[in-house]
């Protein structure tokens, strides 16, 4: 594992120094075909993750948002979303992050988010309970609420729901407060304690990968809308609780 870990860090760090130039100073953008923006920041990063990882551990395969896949039928795969909230890159904001995790035979057993501009870090994963570095203060562990009338929501956009707003709208109703526009950095924040609740869909493998381990280790929980584990060829919703009995009112609160 650690030898796993220095690598990502490595990558991470490549990552960093591909993106910063970029931020906030209007990097061109285009449209992919799925109509989510991509600039010249995320696939200079994506390479310089690629380029890292193939050259500490040339066995394992690459499957990133950007590039095609490598190796994707190896036992080890690391799944790369180089900047996760494209929109918030694109507007100046911090809540984007860059992911890398580990999968094992399909399922991760590493995870990081890295937010380059603020330095902060989160790394957790099999026999790795998350670690967090950054100057802005936290520290590792979610928050103890198991009620939803007390629990804090956040998730990136309405528009991600499309068939499921309803059943989010009914979560959103019996939560404290809704905050939208987290992106990924809304977990780094629930293994931090100041979320309690993350509910998504439409999310790729990359979107979702690196976040599984990070909330897991750091004593929540992460599964789909019916309570199944995340999979490759799942439907894309996530929902990650501060606990299991938060995340238990949650799923009932969706059913």
């Amino acid at each position: 594992m650690r030898a796993w870990v220095d690598a990502a860090a490595a990558a991470l760090d490549a990552a960093g120094a591909a993106i910063r130039p970029y931020f906030r100073n209007q990097p061109d953008s285009e449209q992919k075909d799925d109509d989510s923006p991509v600039t010249v920041a995320d696939r200079a990063a994506e390479v310089a993750i690629r380029e890292v990882l193939t050259r500490l551990l040339p066995s394992h395969g690459l499957l990133g948002e950007e590039y095609p896949a490598t190796q994707e039928s190896a036992r080890y795969v690391w799944v790369i979303d180089p900047i996760d909230g494209t929109r918030a890159f694109i507007t100046g904001r911090l809540s984007f992050c860059t992911l890398l995790a580990l999968f094992e035979d399909g399922v991760p057993v590493l995870g990081c988010i890295d937010q380059p501009m603020t330095g902060e870090r989160w790394i957790g994963g099999r026999g790795l309970p998350t670690s967090f570095r950054g100057g802005m203060g936290g520290k590792i562990g979610p928050r103890k609420v198991t009620t939803l009338a007390a629990a804090e929501l956040s998730a990136t956009t309405p528009e991600l729901f499309g068939a499921n707003l309803p059943r989010f709208e009914r979560l959103k109703a019996r939560c404290r407060r809704i905050y939208w526009g987290g992106d990924s950095y809304a977990y780094g924040l629930l293994a931090l304690g100041q979320i309690d609740i993350v509910a998504e869909c439409g999310m790729k493998p990359w979107d979702w990968g690196a976040l599984v381990p990070v909330v897991e280790t750091a004593g929540g929980v992460v599964t789909d809308w019916e309570g199944a584990r995340l999979r490759l060829d799942g439907d894309g919703s996530v929902l990650a609780a501060a606990n299991k009995e938060l995340h238990a009112a949650a799923l009932a609160a969706l059913a």
